[in-house]
């Protein structure tokens, strides 16, 4: 299990990408087809990237959509991780 709370995607294509692009949240939502409010949301790291928004990604040539996935799912384990849950045993498989 990761010692530190790994990056949402969302902060890398608003602090790295739109940057390097010169390019607003607007503009790519408006050149990707998807909604400047939800994309906004997930740049701010309040919504996950979704597999529809790392697929569109990777179609405008930002990055392939497994790595966007990837990098989601590290996020949203970690944080799940860290919530208190009941004791769970593991189950005995029978041969």
């Amino acid at each position: 299990m990761p010692m530190h709370n790994p990056p949402h995607p969302g902060a890398a294509l608003r602090e790295d990408v739109l940057p390097a692009l010169d390019l607003s949240a607007a503009a790519l939502a408006q050149h990707i087809g998807y909604s400047p409010l939800l994309l906004s949301s997930i740049l701010n790291g309040h919504a996950p990237i979704t597999a529809d928004l790392a697929h569109r990604l990777e179609l405008s040539g930002l990055g392939a959509a497994r790595q966007y996935l990837a990098e989601q799912i590290a996020h949203d384990l970690w944080h799940a991780q860290q919530q208190a849950h009941p004791a769970i045993t593991p189950l005995a498989i029978k041969p």
